[in-house]
């Protein structure tokens, strides 16, 4: 069921026609750091009232599984991630399976996700290496984990957060995306995205801020044409004006079973 609609900061139309382009420039361009921090913080709270119940995408029951379906998730979405990994958590219960499996019946149950000899590699070296170095458990900390086949730091990210409850920023191609238009950083490499990150928001926020700017990259803030006429984070978004700016043409490109909620939210 749907959480009541929370009051929001508006971002009605009359602050956004006295923002012209050249002031919002230069509104922004003369932030200062401590001005960075608050904007920062200020719009993960919105992003809270927006996305209360965000959450992470893919289906698991222990870490194992979320360390599998991470994986199967490079360069394919989560929705078909979901739809191939019952079948194959069924048939491979624990580190033994996958370091013990068949290379060609794996490749079959993963051949949905794409790239799936890679993948398969990384599941059977990821069994393996887990029988040999940690009793066939997955570790719960950074450092051990991105020793592992497949897993790279963003992965560990996820795993940690959503598995092992440890606070941990997960940088993908949405996070970057956002954080680089929102001006809070311009850096494009993952790692240093997210140490700088790390800075403005505090450390228990964390998980669920990745959570809720993918959410927003995914429903709202699009790459190509962002929902700019129907986002809460307008007033504090340097980029504002990148997408459509008319408020029902925007409404339009909001997607998601959030939608409803979202446009109540902004007042359309």
């Amino acid at each position: 069921m749907r959480k009541p609609a929370a009051t929001a900061p508006s971002a009605a139309a009359e602050p956004r026609r006295r923002d012209t382009s050249a002031s919002r420039t230069a509104k922004f361009a003369a932030e200062t750091r401590l001005g960075l921090v608050r904007r920062a913080r200020r719009m993960n709270r919105t992003l809270t009232l927006a996305f209360p119940d965000a959450h992470c995408e893919l289906d698991f029951t222990n870490p194992l599984e979320l360390a599998v379906a991470t994986i199967l998730s490079a360069q394919c979405t989560d929705v078909q991630v979901n739809m191939t990994t019952p079948a194959l958590f069924a048939r491979y219960r624990d580190a033994r399976g996958y370091a013990e499996a068949d290379r060609t019946e794996l490749e079959e149950y993963i051949r949905p996700t794409g790239f799936y000899r890679n993948k398969a590699s990384s599941l059977i070296g990821l069994g393996q290496a887990l029988l040999e170095r940690h009793d066939g458990v997955l570790p719960g900390n950074l450092d051990e984990l991105v020793k592992l086949p497949g897993i790279g730091r963003k992965t560990a990210n996820v795993i940690l957060g959503n598995a092992f409850d440890v606070p941990g920023i997960t940088v993908d191609t949405h996070f970057g995306r956002l954080v680089r238009r929102w001006g809070w950083t311009t850096e494009e490499d993952p790692v240093k995205v997210e140490h700088i990150v790390g800075e403005l928001i505090e450390r228990k926020e964390w998980t669920m801020l990745s959570h809720r700017v993918i959410f927003h990259g995914r429903r709202v803030c699009h790459a190509r044409k962002p929902a700019c006429g129907a986002c809460l984070l307008a007033k504090d978004c340097p980029s504002f004006g990148t997408g459509p700016t008319d408020p029902v043409a925007a409404a339009a490109l909001v997607k998601g079973p959030e939608a409803e909620h979202l446009l109540e939210l902004v007042g359309r």
